[in-house]
């Protein structure tokens, strides 16, 4: 019996001393991990690109980590926190609420203007810095959060440059304008037809459909006896790709025109056959100059990108890889990942990506954003000229 009670001690104090040893590694392991979101489509017609955008985030948390990260003297590990908004406003803002009841230091995303702009008001409630590196819609640095920032340009620029190339470079006279309804889709293509009529340029249609449409032949014939020089869309490749291969079989040999949601390496492949050289133009919100050190950077990248994923980069991977490294950056300046501390330093940041140097302006949109201006040539997106 004694012996018993002996050994029976011992193993209560083993077990005190295990349970001590964890609740204290339990205690450091929660003050030590900084998390952040990123929410983007990563279900649904443009999930590759919503998965193009997680990847960068992915990939900018796993070299921080590797690097190693302290901030106020405390060394940290960064968590990411991913979410799927399906492209859909409504699930957007329930991931969104999600990220606000997890207290996270901030969110990168969305990647549509149709969820990222309701998300930012739960973001802002919230306290929640928000960068987006892909919505363009005008609106969303325009509701006076303090808290929403951008790191490419906006429709207004991106519409507006397009529309004008649309009518002085491509000569195009008789434009028809679609839009798939969606807040990105309406308001680039507002801007669009804006600047072509200023332009010289008269819009002789304007159609709408819906980002989860396939079949465009109502809309099309309509548009094929105006007989226009040039089609604009306002959507994702998902539907621009259908669309193209329906434009050809009507026999509608305009020029097909559209801003950064087409601009991707998977409108080929959706498109098919269907797109000759030279007949589709687009304009990435974003870009870097050849021959610049960021040429160079963002090549290198890419290059990191290829052999970690397996794939090519979409369109906007190396614009959240930027996000989530400026915004980390932010936290090391401020001395801390608590948002309310580090949103000044984030408003105030200047910082060199990949894509570019960052800093915004009191709206919260990037100072001098670029615009990539590209088409298709043998099957693949050639770059025509960075504009700024």
């Amino acid at each position: 019996m004694q012996k018993y009670g002996v050994i029976n001690v011992q193993l209560f104090f083993k077990k005190l001393s295990l349970a001590a040893v964890l609740v204290s590694t339990s205690g450091a392991y929660a003050q030590s991990v900084v998390t952040i979101g990123h929410v983007g489509p990563t279900s649904g017609a443009i999930a590759h690109l919503g998965k193009d955008n997680e990847n960068g985030a992915i990939m900018a948390v796993e070299e921080i980590n590797a690097k190693g990260l302290t901030i106020g003297g405390q060394k940290v590990i960064l968590k990411l926190m991913t979410e799927d908004d399906a492209a859909d406003p409504k699930q957007g803002t329930a991931v969104a609420q999600k990220l606000a009841d997890a207290k996270v230091s901030g969110v990168i995303g969305h990647l549509n203007s149709g969820t990222t702009i309701p998300a930012s008001k739960i973001y802002s409630d919230a306290g929640i810095p928000q960068v987006s590196p892909s919505a363009t819609n005008p609106k969303y640095t325009r509701q006076g959060f303090k808290t929403a920032f951008r790191i490419v340009a906006d429709d207004t620029q991106l519409g507006g440059t397009l529309g004008r190339y649309a009518v002085n470079t491509l000569k195009g006279q008789s434009i028809a304008v679609i839009d798939d309804r969606t807040a990105y889709g309406q308001g680039v293509a507002e801007e669009f037809a804006k600047a072509a009529t200023a332009a010289g340029g008269k819009v002789v249609a304007k159609e709408f459909t819906t980002d989860k449409a396939t079949d465009f032949n109502a809309i099309l014939t309509s548009i094929k006896g105006k007989k226009p020089d040039v089609v604009f869309f306002g959507g994702m490749d998902a539907v621009a790709g259908p669309m193209l291969r329906q434009m050809k079989a009507l026999g509608i040999n305009a020029k097909f025109l559209g801003g950064d949601g087409i601009c991707s390496t998977d409108l080929v492949k959706l498109a098919g056959d269907s797109i000759a050289d030279n007949q589709v133009y687009c304009a990435e919100a974003g870009g870097v100059e050849k021959g610049s050190k960021y040429a160079t950077a963002k090549a290198e990248f890419d290059k990191k990108f290829k052999t970690k994923f397996g794939v090519d980069v979409q369109i906007y991977a190396p614009y959240v890889y930027d996000a989530v490294n400026l915004m980390v950056a932010a936290m090391v300046k401020a001395g801390s990942s608590d948002p309310a501390k580090y949103l000044l330093a984030l408003a105030a940041t200047k910082y060199e990506g990949v894509t570019g140097p960052i800093s915004f302006d009191e709206k919260g949109d990037i100072k001098g954003g670029a615009l990539t201006l590209k088409t298709v040539k043998g099957g693949k997106l050639e770059e025509l000229a960075v504009i700024r």
